[in-house]
Order: C-alpha cells, then structure tokens, then sequence
C-alpha cells in the first residue's frame, strides 16, 4: 500500500466534493446547474447498474501493468455508435448525454446521424464538437469526485491533473488503425457497457470483457468508420493512445471546441504535426 502515499491530499477534496455533489441531487431543478449534475448523475447511476462494483488495490503493481508507452491494441471488436444515438439493445444508454458532458447533444449541435453525411460531417449542421471521437470502457470520474485508481493507471496523469472530480482522460487523442489505413479520434464518452476496466484500456495484455456486442472494445464514430472504410456497425480494428505532437493534420483537425487543433489555431499557437503514426 506505499503507492497510497502519493495522492494522500485528494481524499479530503473527494470527500468534500462528493458531499457538495449529493446534496445538490437532493434538489435538482433549483438551477440549470443543478440539473445538469442531476442528469449526470442519472446517467451514472445508470453504468453502475450494468456492471459490478471492482475494487482495485493501489499498489506498484498496478504501475507495472502498464509497460511501454502507448502500445497497440490489436484486433478489437469495434462498434460504431453517435451522439444522439437511442436507446437499443446493444446501446442500453442513450447518447444524449457522455460520461463527462451532460449536454452531449445540445453541445456537438444535433443528432450525429450515421446515415446522413456530408463528407465526413453530418449533413444536417456544422458539429460543434469534433466529429472524429470514440469511447472507451474506463472513467477516471464518478459521482463528482476522481476515482483512487486513477493517478496510478493512468499514464498522463500527473502531467493533466487540474482538480477532484476533472476527467484527465476527456479529449485525449487515440490512433485507430483499420487495414492500412489510420485515423486519429478524440476520447469523449466511456463504454461500451462498462467504465471500469483500466486493466484493458491501459494495461499491455488485458482484452475487453465478454459482452452482447461480440466482447467490443471500442466504440468509434461515423466520421471515423467512414474514413477508415469500416462495415456499417461493426468491425475489428487496432487502437492506441497517442500524444498530440503525433497527431497530423487531416479532417478530425477542422472542427469542434473541444479540438486541441482549432484551440491552438485560435490561441495562435497552430503548429505543424510530426505526421508520425
């Protein structure tokens, strides 16, 4: 348990913030915010439901799961899915809402429609949010507060830490390889099915776990399944984290206000991507 060590000052602001979060649930409807919270935590409650509660002990070991930086995952099931997406029953949740952005809908702009596209937009507006995301089976977030497992599974994490409860994982850059082709996505909701599996999503050797959509592990957009030429709902790709300097220019760099691209040409710090892959 010497691992605990390193995050002993965040369990007051976790406790603090967790309390403040529940007692705003207690009354939702007072204030926009306050819905908003109250939506999320709907959501929340939700995954919880679908999946056992795993406890996870802290230690080095979890550190050594990790092995080289950003390694490949090779031969996913990956399943498209889209904000706005209804209720099915290989979609258990509806996409109104991400995992970290109750307002998913009202902030991307619309129902991303998976059969209605304009290039690699949708056809009905212009995205709000970068069209090119996915999501993965793991939050570092739940009921307002950072989960304890988190500074240790998470590579970036002490380099993106800002506050308790703030995702260092919303928004992080992912390489989707799909036959020889590779896309570049941003991370803006968790699942499929489940939020818990860090031992996949960050660990070297772990595979997702058994579940109805043929034990996917991904979930990706219609932008990204039709630049990498995917089947319609369903087909197996590779996939790894990457840092931004390694992401090039291409259509996931022109939209959205959460686009580390369209951020830095706004701030007018745009630079020229290394291209590598």
């Amino acid at each position: 348990m010497r691992a605990l060590k390193r995050i002993p000052i965040l369990v007051g602001f976790c406790a603090l913030t967790l309390c403040g979060f529940v007692a705003h649930a207690q009354s939702p409807y007072q204030s926009s915010a306050d819905f908003a919270k109250y939506a999320q935590k709907l959501r929340e409650n939700a995954l919880l439901k679908m999946e056992p509660t795993v406890q996870v002990q802290t230690s080095s070991r979890a550190t050594s799961l990790l092995g080289g930086r950003y390694p490949w995952k090779k031969d996913i099931v990956t399943t498209v899915f889209w904000i706005g997406e209804g209720t099915t029953a290989r979609n258990p949740v509806p996409n109104r809402a991400s995992s970290w952005d109750s307002n998913w809908l009202g902030n991307y702009g619309g129902v991303d429609r998976p059969d209605r596209r304009n290039g690699y937009v949708p056809a009905a507006f212009v995205p709000g949010q970068n069209p090119f995301y996915c999501a993965l089976p793991y939050n570092d977030v739940t009921r307002g507060t950072t989960k304890p497992e988190a500074s240790f599974v998470i590579p970036w994490f002490r380099q993106a830490f800002q506050k308790v409860g703030q995702s260092v994982c919303k928004s992080r850059w992912l390489a989707i390889r799909h036959g020889n082709r590779v896309c570049y996505a941003q991370w803006e909701d968790c699942g499929p099915f489940r939020t818990d599996h860090w031992q996949y999503v960050f660990g070297k050797e772990a595979r997702p776990k058994p579940n109805i959509n043929g034990g996917a592990g991904l979930d990706v957009s219609p932008a990204v399944r039709d630049f990498l030429g995917m089947n319609a709902t369903k087909d197996v790709c590779d996939w790894k984290f990457v840092d931004f300097s390694e992401v090039p220019s291409g259509p996931w760099a022109k939209y959205g206000e959460n686009n580390t691209f369209v951020l830095n040409a706004r701030r007018g710090t745009e630079r020229v991507a290394s291209g590598k892959r």
